[in-house]
């Protein structure tokens, strides 16, 4: 990161935005290449070579023309959130599907301008539901992504109200929630590359993000030229998943990765043939979940069609839960 660029980047700013009730903070934080991430306990992780499970199976989202993207879990309020591209949008008008953990569809929200939607998270307040992501995306087409993150009340059926807006002017920025240490996961362009940035949510929702918990550059994954797919977090590990939509299934090439956030390390790379007889089955998106007996899940989805000449999509959820 150049000077002047730290320079602009270490000012935190506060903008309010006529009629919105946004509050931006800005990109704002000079982060350390070097820093460790000692604050981040060691712990288990998800075994990326045991077996999945199917959570629910070909379920139609409220854009029904459109693939599942990132999603995440409300473990208080046992909802679940996915992201997808509105019907009819440009690309970067997105939609925020609630859903139960089964796949029954009980809502949603419009959100405009928000960018792809890899990746989101979910902060439970009480019986509310708040929803973190990107927004202000940099384009209005298929290739727009977030600027910003901005975290709002899920409402049935509304859009976004009383948003607050954070590290503002930034560049491919998308986030996921650790449920059950209640942490923001930070994923943004930094340098010329992907970077990722630990936070509490107790401190993001603050503003306060001048001292992460950890600060890594994004591993290699695979031959390093693969399509990034969505990621999620548990404790010290980062989980992202990868690979393309493909009509034949020996063309299967999705992959599950653990980085030990310790160490901005690679310790587990897995294919997964999980939900290998959908058709066009395309990788979208990841979680964490804990079931009501306390066990965490690590989910991950796949968007599926029923030909190639449908423009219905469908979404499918599948999971390991072998810790090591």
């Amino acid at each position: 990161m150049s000077k002047s660029l730290s320079r602009s980047l270490s000012r935190r700013t506060a903008l309010k935005v006529a009629g919105t009730g946004l509050l931006g903070v800005g990109a704002g934080v000079a982060l350390s290449e070097s820093l460790a991430a000692a604050d981040v306990p060691a712990s288990q992780r998800f075994d990326l070579s045991q077996p999945s499970y199917e959570r629910f199976r070909g379920v139609s989202l409220h854009e029904t023309h459109h693939a599942m993207q990132g999603m995440a879990y409300d473990n208080v309020n046992r909802r679940l959130y996915i992201a997808q591209i509105q019907n009819g949008s440009d690309g970067d008008d997105l939609c925020v599907n609630q859903l139960s953990i089964s796949g029954g569809l009980t809502g949603h929200m419009h959100v405009s301008n928000a960018g792809h939607g890899v990746s989101i998270g979910v902060e439970p307040v009480g019986t509310a539901s708040y929803i973190w992501m990107e927004c202000d995306s940099d384009q209005h087409s298929d290739a727009g992504r977030g600027t910003a993150l901005a975290r709002f009340k899920f409402v049935n059926g509304g859009t976004p109200s009383s948003v607050k807006k954070f590290l503002t002017g930034s560049k491919t920025i998308s986030c996921a929630t650790d449920p059950v240490n209640k942490r923001l996961l930070v994923r943004r362009s930094e340098s010329g590359g992907m970077h990722y940035s630990l936070f509490s949510l107790a401190d993001a929702a603050a503003g306060k993000f001048s001292s992460p918990l950890a600060h890594f550059a994004q591993p290699t994954l695979g031959n390093g030229s693969v399509t990034f797919q969505g990621y999620t977090f548990l404790d010290n590990y980062l989980y992202t998943l990868d690979g393309t939509g493909h009509e034949d299934p020996a063309d299967i090439n999705s992959y599950v990765t653990a980085t030990d956030m310790n160490t901005g390390k690679v310790v587990q790379r897995s294919f997964t043939a999980a939900g290998k007889t959908l058709f066009y089955r395309e990788p979208e998106g990841m979680m964490v979940y804990r079931t009501v007996n306390d066990n965490p899940r690590l989910c991950f989805g796949f968007a599926s069609r029923p030909s190639m000449t449908s423009s219905t999509r469908y979404a499918s959820v599948y999971y390991k839960n072998v810790l090591i």
